[in-house]
């Protein structure tokens, strides 16, 4: 007989639906705007019925609540492995963790971010406090990687990062911009 508390976690299948609606979620409040945005809408986009989709998470502030969480600790985790990544220069590195934490989010995701950034009242704990985990990981690897005064080099990349992601159209040209500003501030060990 199970337990109480078993009885309550969601079946395999259930996680499985409930990531796939979070995605979706995310991506259909990016394209809509949350005031625009209607569980119908986030039911058709993850292919879900509108009663499956209540089961999973009963109101559309939840749901976005959820998927903005799930969305920064995903950028979180992919920074954190890009800064892990021995192989790669601290530059390299850097460049990736951008990529992962804001560089997705420019081109056809750009609408994601204003979304976050128009509705702070609806935003869980892992958005409100992911840009200072953000600054916390970078500031770490670039101690790690010898960078003197890491928490200023950080916090200016991060506002570069912010300015660049608001002027360029592309994920491209964004790391191609990001580049330039971490080669300004993080040197390369094996340039002579």
């Amino acid at each position: 007989m199970p337990s109480a508390d078993h009885a309550s976690e969601p079946a395999v299948g259930d996680a499985a639906r409930r990531e796939a609606v979070l995605q979706s979620a995310l991506q259909t409040f990016g394209r809509y705007g949350y005031r625009k945005t209607s569980m119908d809408d986030i039911a058709r986009e993850a292919r879900i019925s509108r009663p499956g989709l209540y089961f999973l998470f009963s109101s559309k502030s939840g749901l976005f609540r959820a998927a903005a969480d799930r969305g920064i600790n995903d950028d979180l985790d992919q920074a954190a492995q890009a800064l892990a990544t021995a192989s790669r220069s601290p530059a390299e590195r850097v460049l990736a963790a951008f990529d992962c934490w804001a560089g997705r989010y420019v081109g056809p995701m750009r609408d994601v971010t204003a979304v976050l950034e128009g509705n702070p009242d609806l935003l869980g704990p892992a958005a409100r406090s992911g840009p200072e985990r953000f600054e916390h990981l970078l500031t770490a690897a670039l101690g790690e990687a010898g960078i003197t005064a890491a928490q200023a080099v950080a916090q200016t990349l991060i506002s570069a990062s912010i300015g660049i992601k608001h002027q360029v159209a592309t994920r491209e040209e964004y790391g191609t911009r990001m580049a330039t500003a971490i080669g300004l501030l993080v040197p390369d060990p094996t340039a002579g």
